[in-house]
């Protein structure tokens, strides 16, 4: 399954709470998360994300996807680059739903391809 990121479906579905719990680095509210999002998008324009794996656990309203990106890196990232070539990502987010929002997510990223480059 391949998709394209809506910036303004993304702020629809996420909370105004929304919290990220990963080790990113980057502010870990709503805007912290969609800031490093175009951050991948600018260094990666023609990035193309397939969902892997879904896992869905009703009792604590959470779900688990597991994806892939590929994409050529055009602009630094990760102070990387641009190094032109083609860079595979992969992960594995779990969200957390409440009243139809994301109010959470706990997300680990593999960018070593990238930095390896």
């Amino acid at each position: 399954m391949e998709f394209t990121l809506d910036l303004n479906l993304f702020d629809e579905l996420h909370s105004d709470d929304f919290i990220d719990l990963s080790s990113s680095g980057r502010p870990s509210d709503k805007n912290g998360f969609k800031e490093g999002i175009l951050k991948l998008l600018n260094a990666f324009p023609d990035l193309q994300t397939n969902v892997d794996d879904i896992l869905i656990d009703f009792e604590k309203s959470q779900i688990a996807v597991r994806w892939h990106s590929i994409g050529i890196n055009k602009q630094k990232y990760l102070g990387i680059g641009p190094t032109e070539k083609l860079t595979k990502i992969t992960g594995i987010e779990i969200i957390e739903i409440k009243e139809v929002k994301i109010i959470k997510r706990w997300g680990e990223w593999d960018i070593s391809d990238h930095l390896n480059k």
